[in-house]
């Protein structure tokens, strides 16, 4: 994660690929106890349909909320919920 770089993002299922598995429920689950937040920036990984996703472990919210102002604050469009001009966002490994 930490070679996503800002104003970039990438998906829960492309780090399980890059990583040889379809466990993509893992990866959310691994960013979801990151100790090392913002540092290994995993509010930089969302859903594979452009949605944000949660955060904190959270789908909703205060928590998830702030993860769209972290990715708004470096540059990544946000509407409803979802990844203005996915593909342009989108950093693959």
């Amino acid at each position: 994660m930490e070679r996503i770089p800002k104003g970039k993002v990438t998906t829960y299922g492309l780090i399980a690929k890059k990583l040889n598995t379809k466990a993509y429920r893992a990866v959310g689950n691994a960013c979801r106890s990151n100790p090392y937040a913002p540092r290994v920036p995993c509010h930089r990984v969302v859903r594979t349909d452009g949605g944000v996703g949660g955060f904190g472990g959270k789908t909703s919210g205060k928590t998830v909320e702030e993860k769209i102002r972290m990715l708004r604050r470096e540059g990544v469009e946000i509407r409803n919920g979802k990844i203005t001009d996915f593909e342009r966002a989108l950093f693959r490994f």
